[in-house]
């Protein structure tokens, strides 16, 4: 019996933690789902810059000019011109709130496209 009990206690730390839910074994779930079946009519799909660049940075330069002119940061540009707005004008196509939510547009460019749209006297759309 002493050597049983060597045996045991020779095992490993890991064997005796419970296992966790991976890939291969996934986690219960429960039968109520967070979200509807049925999608809302009335939502629109927000104006994001996608994760990913959609061009190299030297080609960026092509499209942010206006964007520079007036001074606004690289992460700024960048965004803008993800979402296929490269000048002023532009900015009649998309409200405030979905300007706010394109990743790399802070406060203070968005209040220096404010200033700049109140200059050429364009407004967001509602």
């Amino acid at each position: 019996m002493a050597s049983q009990s060597r045996s045991k206690t020779s095992q490993s730390p890991k064997s005796s933690l419970p296992a966790k839910a991976t890939a291969s074994s996934p986690a219960k779930k429960s039968g109520k789902s967070s979200h509807s079946s049925k999608p809302n009519s009335k939502t629109v799909a927000p104006l994001k810059a996608p994760e990913k660049p959609l061009m190299s940075p030297e080609k960026y330069e092509e499209f942010d000019g206006e964007w520079r002119r007036i001074g606004l940061a690289a992460p700024a540009r960048r965004a803008l011109v993800d979402a296929k707005l490269f000048r002023v004008s532009d900015l009649r196509k998309i409200s405030v709130s979905d300007l706010e939510e394109l990743h790399g547009l802070g406060k203070s460019a968005i209040a220096r496209l404010k200033v700049v749209m109140e200059a050429k006297k364009i407004k967001f759309r509602n």
